[in-house]
């Protein structure tokens, strides 16, 4: 175990307080909570290059403790109203047909290779943006121009889409490679 794991596995240890928080109610801790593991998330991988700490248990927990955050807190936000519930769906179907498609190259012993592809990792940043400026608008009284919202969900689904749409391919090709 190595501090970029630590990391990792203390963002995982962070989803239940901010799920919990936003069913209180309590957005502004919410954010704050939301905002450490945000923090997190970009220390494990810059403190895995520098150190050279990175690992095969880290490739795996470092984007399952940003899918468990994320999608709780797309879920949770949805219940709620603060963010629309076909987002959620679109952010959710994603991971899903994602992790089914490890599943069945799993089962099929296709070899293949967790590498994020770019579209992915803008998807991930808009997608912790949404959530950011929803929690601080929530609890911060901010107001933003009438349309910010309508774009950052638009281009968040769009970008989301997008990438689910690459790892598709990237999952037929490799299935196909082996057949």
């Amino acid at each position: 175990m190595n501090i970029p794991n630590l990391l990792s596995l203390f963002r995982i240890i962070l989803v239940p307080a901010v799920v919990i928080l936003l069913i209180q109610g309590d957005y502004f801790k919410a954010l704050v909570c939301f905002g450490v593991a945000g923090i997190t998330d970009a220390l494990d991988g810059a403190v895995a290059r520098l150190l050279h700490q990175q690992t095969v248990l880290g490739a795996y927990l470092d984007p399952a403790a940003d899918k468990a955050l994320l999608a709780s807190c797309f879920i949770t936000l949805s219940i709620f109203g603060v963010i629309p519930s076909w987002l959620t769906v679109i952010v959710i179907s994603r991971d899903l047909i994602i992790l089914s498609g490890i599943l069945v190259m799993t089962l099929m012993e296709v070899d293949f290779a967790m590498k994020p592809a770019f579209v992915s990792k803008v998807t991930t940043t808009l997608q912790i943006v949404t959530v950011l400026l929803a929690l601080a608008v929530k609890s911060l009284d901010v107001s933003l121009p009438p349309d910010t919202f309508g774009a950052l969900y638009g281009l968040t689904a769009l970008f989301t889409i997008a990438s689910g749409a690459v790892y598709i391919v990237r999952g037929i090709r490799a299935v196909n490679h082996v057949a």
